[in-house]
């Protein structure tokens, strides 16, 4: 290996320490009690070296948001590449976005607070991470087409709204304040109860009918946003029974 390379790979592990430094801190605390003096100290680095790798913490706090949100497209990708109805696609998407709240909370809370105002567009990383969560859109816009196409989603329903309605959907349940938790609890239930229940309530509005009669949705049952019951209106599980 030569000098330079050898200096190349050095700094990208470096880069690479200080954003593992600034994710511990930032999954443990608030944004506001983060500073770059606790993210130097952290990886035993003068602070004036962290500055040479990123411009302010913003942009190290968008490089970790980053991280979050290439789990998530990688896990969408996965359902898409199924070789399933497209409406058991859209349904497993869910059951991702469920799975990835459930083992990377942090990244989660620290995705929904960068979507807050606080936040400067001309952060480098700002583009990169509107076209990261656009892509798991438009994945699952791709995943209510072939629904569609493949007769198991009704075709009178738009792929881009749908979906849209959908993310938005997954956003709020999974980000939901403690306030609303309380709600629910207080009328007898629990929140892992309320979050199971969404695609009962959901899919029965997207479906087809017919091409949905043939769908096993029990085969595809995964923790989050279960299917622990038919989900189909009673005349269509009288069609399928």
């Amino acid at each position: 290996m030569g000098i330079a390379e050898r200096r190349q790979r050095e700094k990208e592990q470096r880069k690479t320490g200080i954003v593992d430094a600034a994710e511990r801190l930032f999954f443990s605390r608030s944004y506001e009690d983060v500073s770059m003096e606790d993210i130097a100290r952290e990886v035993e680095l003068n602070k004036a070296t962290i500055y040479l790798y990123f411009k302010n913490k913003e942009t190290l706090f968008a490089t970790i948001v980053l991280r979050g949100i290439r789990i998530l497209t990688e896990s969408y990708t996965g359902c898409m590449e199924k070789q399933v109805p497209g409406i058991v696609k859209v349904t497993l998407m869910g059951q991702a976005y469920y799975r990835f709240a459930q083992e990377y909370p942090d990244y989660l809370r620290l995705i929904h607070f960068y979507g807050s105002e606080r936040f400067s567009r001309e952060n480098p990383y700002a583009a990169e991470i509107g076209k990261g969560y656009g892509t798991c859109r438009l994945i699952l816009a791709d995943a209510i087409a072939e629904g569609i196409d493949d007769g198991t989603i009704r075709a009178d329903l738009d792929p881009f709204l749908t979906s849209m309605y959908l993310m938005i959907s997954f956003m709020g349940i999974l980000s939901m304040e403690n306030r609303w938790k309380l709600v629910i609890e207080a009328e007898g239930f629990n929140y892992e109860q309320f979050a199971s229940e969404f695609f009962r309530f959901i899919i029965p509005a997207i479906a087809s009918g017919e091409g949905t009669c043939n769908v096993d949705f029990a085969g595809f049952e995964l923790p989050g946003f279960l299917l622990t019951e038919s989900i189909l209106p009673e005349g269509e599980q009288e069609k399928r029974s």
